[in-house]
């Protein structure tokens, strides 16, 4: 179920305009690190109320779930402000070479993402969760909803909630893409080549504004993830 994706290489810089950033980003402090407490937030459930239907849809059009499939999938702005599109999920192993992601295990492998981490090496799809937003087009650019390289972003699965950053873009025609690492900590499997999961399983929830920093600190994610889905929830 693995498509092929389109990374390309940017400045590793991660700016957020303050003056754009939500109000659930003025606490959650974003530069702080420290030992997430993913048990503190949301539940899978509570997340996808906060999100059900389509309140606003900032995408002009819809994507696709794969290359071949119908156009049906709107990107949209919850009344509580997050950004949010429900699709499968493809596997993204691009970036560092490693046991799980490489040449041999991916068809479709680089050894690049369109974010660097703070040292400027490409993401590590093995062990980063990271979600994958397509390319700017006609149908919707997200730097338009104030997303920036590092957002969060809550990605719900069944009865799971992992916090993932934005680090890699894909084709600018579908949607519903997410890393080896996010996979595997959804209990999704985590093949590159076979597998990922199918139909509209999967909510990305994003919190503009709200940035891991630096990108590669997933318990920094985790953190201002949390802070800012409970104030989504209402928490």
């Amino acid at each position: 179920m693995r498509r092929s994706l389109i990374a390309i290489a940017s400045v590793a810089a991660i700016v957020v305009s303050m003056g754009g950033a939500l109000a659930w980003a003025d606490d959650t402090g974003g530069g702080t690190n420290g030992k997430a407490d993913a048990a503190a937030g949301p539940t899978a459930d509570q997340l996808r109320d906060a999100v059900n239907g389509c309140d606003t849809q900032l995408s002009d059009g819809t994507y696709a779930e794969d290359e071949d499939g119908s156009s049906d999938i709107p990107v949209c702005k919850s009344s509580g402000g997050a950004v949010h599109w429900k699709a499968d999920m493809d596997v993204d192993c691009d970036g560092q070479r490693t046991d799980q992601c490489n040449e041999d295990t991916d068809p479709s492998w680089q050894n690049e993402t369109s974010f660097q981490q703070s040292d400027g090496q490409p993401l590590n799809a093995a062990a980063l969760p990271f979600y994958v937003i397509p390319l700017p087009s006609d149908v919707w650019n997200y730097e338009d909803a104030g997303i920036d390289p590092g957002t969060v972003a809550a990605v719900v699965y069944q009865d799971k909630v992992v916090y993932a950053v934005f680090g890699d873009q894909g084709p600018d025609t579908i949607i519903g893409e997410g890393s080896y690492a996010l996979a595997d900590a959804l209990g999704i499997d985590p093949d590159p080549a076979t597998g990922g999961v199918e139909g509209k399983a999967v909510d990305y929830i994003l919190f503009p504004g709200v940035t891991a920093d630096p990108i590669e600190d997933h318990d920094n994610a985790t953190s201002v993830g949390t802070d800012a889905a409970n104030k989504l929830v209402g928490a």
